[in-house]
């Protein structure tokens, strides 16, 4: 009979230390969320300007939109997350951050996009590795960012 793992694969793990001896290591961001009080307007702004696909949708509670092949971005009415009914209380107050990476080659379209869009690109900074970002904002204030490969020199290229 096969006994379930303890220990993840190598792939999966930190060297093991003396303060962490499981070696564990987290994967990737399977989700993450940003709020807003009109849910029509971001769904709109994601599924037009960033075509990205509507997973689900919940009147007056959230849309969720596939990000790529394996990531989530999760858009909640803030005061629908604040109670915990069906899950830990979760939000946040003022304007949150996420960052979509784009192949390098396809920045400028991204560029042209947004400005034909009448989306307003509020920074463009180059990186010390390499990679280059442009910032804008969505319909809530949220800070949107596009990155290129070699920003941050994570193995899988970001």
């Amino acid at each position: 009979m096969n006994e379930p793992q303890d220990r993840p694969t190598a792939e999966h793990q930190h060297p093991a230390t003396p303060e962490d001896p499981t070696g564990l290591m987290l994967e990737t961001i399977v989700e993450t969320s940003l709020y807003s009080d009109n849910l029509a307007a971001m769904e709109t702004f994601y599924t037009e300007v960033l075509n990205l696909s509507v997973i689900t949708k919940e009147p007056d509670r959230h849309v969720f939109f596939t990000v790529g092949r394996g990531s989530v971005l999760l858009i909640f009415k803030p005061e629908s997350t604040q109670h915990g009914h069906h899950l830990p209380a979760h939000g946040t107050i003022g304007a949150g951050h996420v960052a979509f990476g784009v192949p390098a080659d396809l920045l400028n379209s991204w560029r042209t996009r947004l400005t034909r869009r009448g989306i307003a690109i509020e920074k463009e900074q180059s990186w010390p590795r390499g990679g280059h970002s442009i910032y804008f904002r969505d319909p809530a204030g949220n800070s949107v960012e596009l990155i290129t490969p070699h920003v941050w020199g994570t193995p899988d290229g970001w």
